[in-house]
């Protein structure tokens, strides 16, 4: 709950310094790393949300893969099957930043 309260706090006071009556859509980056489920901040976002410009927005994700870095051959790749290990060679991989992010990438308004 508190980094939709945080994302709700960040659109609200930057609407209001902008005099927006009306935000239509939050374009949001969410890395799968974060722990944070995006029905989870959908749903609060909507009982956080009412009473403000926000009430009604529509939240959209875009959706982050983590991202490794084979120790041995040095190949990037997405994790996949539930395993760390290299789809190129099979040694194990590393976690490089991807996948980590959760920002707000974009407001619309009305």
């Amino acid at each position: 709950m508190s980094i939709t309260e945080s994302i709700v706090n960040m659109v609200s006071d930057e609407a209001k310094k902008r005099n927006v009556n009306k935000v239509t859509k939050i374009n949001i980056v969410l890395g799968e790393l974060t722990g944070f489920e995006e029905e989870s901040i959908r749903f609060y976002f909507d009982v956080l949300s009412e009473g403000t410009p926000l009430y009604g927005a529509k939240l959209d994700f875009k959706k982050v893969k983590a991202e490794f870095k084979c120790r041995s051959c040095g190949m990037i790749y997405n994790r996949g099957n539930f395993t760390f290990k290299c789809p190129y060679c099979g040694s194990s991989g590393v976690l490089i930043e991807k996948g980590k992010e959760l920002y707000i990438d974009s407001i619309d308004v009305e």
